[in-house]
């Protein structure tokens, strides 16, 4: 379906294109959301009468999510999760709780303006993208982490889950014999018994 953008639509383009999208995309989202009108004779009339109040508007709304992007920008919001020793989250964080975790610190931010690229699903810090609008998008941090502490730790730089697996391995001290049979253990060494004769 031909359509004309009364918006910018990433990868697709900016206000005024004609483009060809899939009948789909046009139908349940892009003409319901009014980014796009079909690209019909009618409509390209009206488009061209009222481009430039089009392109006014755009500029505003452009120039208030700049001004919003202050507030929203280089945002670190801390998720405390439950999650495996590997690391590995029971579930995964979703982009509600990144936009309840954001406006609970004044972001003032809607759900569909948050750009996962991948699930989140593991313990880390994660750079989420913010889309204030088609022209301004800015990045946050989510740390996710099992405690407060650990969250701590993680905004300073330290891999919390390498360090954690570094700990378990300095703390094996069994003994090791490379010529054992599995499920032998390894014996201690075996002293002359008393009675033999010192040769």
């Amino acid at each position: 379906m031909d359509i004309i953008l009364l918006e910018r639509v990433e990868k697709l383009g900016n206000i005024g294109d004609v483009v060809t999208v899939k009948d789909g995309f046009a139908r349940n989202y892009l003409l319901p959301n009014k980014k796009a009108l079909r690209a019909n004779e009618a409509n390209k009339k009206v488009f061209e009468a009222n481009r430039a109040k089009i392109e006014a508007d755009n500029a505003e709304k452009r120039s208030d999510a700049q001004k919003h992007a202050g507030n929203v920008e280089g945002k670190q919001v801390v998720l405390i999760r439950a999650s495996s020793n590997s690391g590995q989250l029971y579930g995964s964080v979703s982009v509600r709780d990144i936009v309840d975790a954001l406006n609970a610190e004044g972001a003032g931010i809607a759900k569909q303006m948050i750009v996962l690229e991948r699930p989140i699903k593991t313990i880390g810090v994660f750079d989420v993208r913010v889309n204030l609008h088609p022209e301004v998008s800015v990045n946050v941090k989510v740390n996710v982490a099992r405690s407060p502490d650990e969250a701590d730790l993680q905004s300073q730089g330290v891999d919390v889950m390498a360090a954690m697996f570094e700990q378990d391995v300095s703390g094996f001290t069994e003994a090791y014999n490379p010529n054992a049979e599995p499920g032998e253990i390894a014996a201690e060494e075996e002293a002359p018994a008393e009675g033999e004769a010192q040769g």
